[in-house]
């Protein structure tokens, strides 16, 4: 079996094993491997992991029908639905895809499926922000938070994904105020990742920030983290008259695809209990599977109501989400 990312090394001549699969995938190695290392281990078949951080949809079209890439993860509903428009992909009919993901987790056109979920929420200061203080997403504009927001790069696709989300809700107008409201109130330019909004929490930098769930279990499984995750709390915001943002990883069949049973094999158990269990145990992530519970640990951090929007809708407001945050130069 060849290790994660050396499918980066093969050329589109290399022969292909009968019993494997080849994954381009968007998702950290990290967080692949013991689904990877679960499902040989059931099946015989080999998974060979390239990490494409970016070009993945480039990358697709220069290789056409030689591709040697049979799948694509990815750890956005907008990845999804850009990869679907530039035609690489496959739709793929499965019963078992179908009765296993709800259907507002799947593309209508059945080109991409979510295999988990997660909650775009706030990282609260246990010192310095009340319980109950953080109400919805739209309050994040209030001038009350002026100089006492977190963030990452309002380019970043959770955030877009969020303000697009923030689109359907509303309209374009009400978007680009939101925007610049929240700009307004932030502590600082917006850097780094999620979790370096919560180590700026704990330094005292800011109150509250933006962030996705399960990297609060990554976090807390960090010994140099740990500080941080434990000078904050979860909070999860809702819309207006809504629930709570979610946004997946999901998974696509290429169009080339040259190991399509062994794919499709691999889609499947992706969304059966075995990983749906792993997603939840080791990624701190919210099982798209009904009947599959979640970790003690993420069950501990509370229910919420989820947003119903369909995440098709939500990725389709992308490139308006996108110029708002350019028009007010959010990250300047």
């Amino acid at each position: 079996m060849l290790r994660l990312s050396t499918l980066a090394l093969l050329t589109l001549s290399t022969p292909l094993l009968a019993q494997e699969i080849n994954v381009y995938s968007h998702r950290q190695p990290e967080l692949i491997q013991p689904l990877v290392d679960a499902f040989t281990a059931e099946t015989g078949i080999a998974v060979n992991v390239a990490f494409v951080e970016k070009g993945m949809v480039e990358r697709l079209e220069a290789e056409g029908d030689r591709s040697p890439a049979d799948l694509v993860l990815t750890v956005d509903i907008a990845r999804l639905l850009q990869i679907a428009e530039a035609g690489v992909l496959q739709p793929v009919q499965s019963d078992l895809l179908e009765a296993n993901i709800p259907a507002e987790f799947r593309d209508p056109g059945d080109l991409w499926f979510g295999l988990t979920t997660r909650a775009r929420i706030i990282y609260a200061s246990k010192d310095r922000v009340a319980p109950g203080e953080v109400t919805t997403y739209e309050d994040l504009a209030d001038p009350k938070w002026a100089g006492r927001i977190c963030t990452r790069s309002g380019l970043h696709d959770y955030n877009i994904a969020l303000l697009g989300a923030m689109i359907t809700h509303h309209d374009e107008a009400f978007a680009t105020a939101w925007a610049e409201g929240l700009k307004a109130n932030l502590a600082r330019k917006p850097d780094g990742g999620d979790r370096d909004q919560v180590k700026a929490i704990a330094a005292g930098e800011c109150d509250i920030a933006l962030g996705n769930t399960y990297y609060m279990g990554q976090m807390l499984a960090d010994p140099e983290q740990q500080a941080w995750a434990e000078a904050v709390t979860i909070t999860f915001p809702t819309f207006e008259g809504a629930g709570t943002h979610l946004n997946i990883s999901g998974i696509a069949m290429t169009k080339a695809a040259p190991n399509h049973d062994n794919a499709l094999k691999f889609m499947e158990w992706l969304a059966g209990d075995t990983a749906q269990k792993i997603y939840a145990e080791t990624n701190f992530e919210f099982p798209v599977k009904a009947g599959v519970a979640k970790s003690d640990l993420v069950a501990s951090w509370g229910e919420f109501t989820a947003d119903t929007t369909p995440l098709a809708d939500i990725a389709a407001a992308r490139g308006a989400a996108l110029k708002i945050m350019e028009t007010v130069d959010f990250d300047g």
